[in-house]
Order: C-alpha cells, then structure tokens, then sequence
C-alpha cells in the first residue's frame, strides 16, 4: 500500500470511530500519564487508548495496546528525523490534504471537522498526522535520491534491450523560481504576498523579463534553477510543472519561505543515455522506497532514547 493510501486508510479509521467511543476516550484523557518519552517526545496513556481503537476498527490480531504502543513510538522517531532534516510542511499544503481527503469520501470539510469534534479528536490532531506522513515521506526520498545509485551502464543497456532497445524519452525543463518572501513572524502577511504573486504570475510570459518586474516589488527573490528533467523535479512542484510549455507558469503554493511560483523558461523532450540511466534508476528506487524507509527507521530506533514507563 503507497503512502497515500497509507494516510486514507488511517484518516479514515478515525472518521469510523466517531461517536462510538468518545465517552471512553474522554475518560482516558481525564486520567492520562506519560507511557513512553521517546528523544524527549511523550507518548501518553490517551495516546495509546485512541491508537487502540483504531487497531480494533481494521481488525488487528495481537496484543492491540502494545502493537499501539509501538506505532506511536515509530512516529515520534518520523517525527524527530522530520525536524532534524529541516522540512517545514505549510499549513497550506496540509490543509489541501485535508480538504481532499474529506472530498474523496464525500464529505465536506465542514462535515468532516463535525465528525472529528464528535470523535473527541479535533482536525488538528488529523492535520498534524497529515503533516508527519508528508514530512517522512520527504526524508525517504530525500535518503534515495541522495544516495547516488544509479545504475550502471550495462544494467541501463540490459533495461533497454529489455524493452526492445528503445531509450526512455523525458521532459528537460529551464526553470526560474519566485519568491515573495513572508516572515515566520508576519504570516498574516500571507493573504496580501498571495495575491501579489498572482498579479505578477498575469504579467509574466518566459523568464526574461522577470528580474525587471521583481525589481518593482517589495522583498521578491528570483532564482535561476537552470534544467532540470522530469524525473528530478521536486516533489512538491512536479505535478504543477509536469506538462506546462515555455513560458507558462505554476500556481502559486505557501511554503516555508513565504507564497512562491515556478516559472518555465523552456521545456523540451530529450532522449539520451543519460535520460535512460535516470529513468531506469527512479523506477528501481521507487520500487525499493518502502525498504529504505524500513531501514532508515531501524537507524533512528538504534539511536534514539526510548524511555518506557
């Protein structure tokens, strides 16, 4: 199951659970006390009780309180990779998450926050789970792709002949990034720097003219990001720019510098070996993603101080 249908399947046992065992739960958060402190994170009693009957509702065999116990535990390891790593995940991309969730089980979000307040679980104890899931998938592919793997020239000719010698065809983008810089500290600001971004985004056609108009603006960042294929573009921006033509734009996104948009200075197919040995190595690190990050938290738990209480 990929990490999206991971997080469905989790966001959904807690939507089933509402109304069936806030009384229980309510109790259980009256009466609290820390279980597990994992790298100075608590993992409480209400914790492992609101876990629990998560497990319940998908029908898990076992000693249910402690395989609960044990699932908090690898969260608070995600949890403290994601901020050694340094990713801040923007409301607003969580908020996305949430809306779309509540969408795809025809829900509106209104509906939704009404479950999860009748549940005795508020929507920001979903959106911070979001959150995680979001940032640890962000340090597993962080891992991959740092770790240089690529295949060698005679996997990469087996993987053609394979395919009856044909080279993998891909998409060669010359991007330029702009940034309307918001303060952690103003991000009331946040609204105002959106419809800036807009504003220039309805002026801009290609890359050459945008330092100029960045000029007139206050606290704007333009960054040449040079080409970049397809297949390296960063995981938040590769749906938006994915079939964009020169000139074109994305949408603007919050993110933890401020409201951003990337523009396409030119987009151009390519067929290389270089492409090839890109293309097979992503397929082959995407097929071994769930592995490494099976590993990667086997490190984190050797590591870390797991006090049990």
């Amino acid at each position: 199951m990929n990490q999206r249908n991971r997080l469905r399947a989790t966001l959904l046992a807690f939507v089933l659970t509402a109304g069936t065992g806030l009384a229980a739960l309510q109790q259980e958060a009256r009466a609290t006390e820390i279980k597990v402190v994992v790298n100075d994170q608590a993992v409480t009693s209400y914790d492992i009780a609101r876990r629990s009957a998560f497990l319940k509702l998908q029908r898990r065999s076992g000693n249910v309180r402690q395989i609960a116990t044990d699932e908090l535990i690898e969260e608070a390891l995600k949890r403290s990779a994601v901020e050694q790593a340094g990713y801040r995940i923007p409301d607003s991309q969580v908020d996305a998450a949430y809306a779309n969730f509540a969408s795809t089980n025809k829900l509106s979000i209104s509906q939704l926050t009404q479950i999860l307040h009748q549940a005795g679980v508020t929507p920001r104890h979903f959106k911070e789970f979001i959150r995680l899931q979001i940032g640890w998938s962000q340090v597993v592919g962080a891992q991959s792709r740092g770790s240089g793997n690529l295949m060698s020239e005679q996997e990469v000719v087996a993987k053609m002949l394979e395919q009856g010698g044909n080279k993998p065809t891909s998409t060669e983008y010359t991007l330029q990034q702009v940034i309307f810089v918001v303060p952690q500290s103003r991000k009331g600001d946040l609204k105002r720097r959106r419809t800036e971004a807009n504003n220039m985004r309805g002026r801009v056609n290609g890359c050459d003219g945008t330092i100029d108009l960045a000029k007139q603006l206050r606290d704007v960042t333009v960054r040449d990001l040079g080409r970049v294929l397809e297949l390296r573009l960063p995981e938040r921006w590769k749906k938006d720019i994915a079939g964009l033509r020169s000139g074109q734009t994305t949408r603007v996104q919050d993110t933890e510098n401020g409201v951003e948009f990337i523009i396409v200075c030119e987009a151009r197919s390519v067929s290389d070996d270089r492409v090839a040995q890109l293309e097979f190595s992503t397929k082959d690190l995407e097929e071994s993603g769930g592995d490494r990050g099976a590993k990667l938290l086997e490190e984190l738990r050797k590591n870390a101080r797991i006090e049990r209480r």
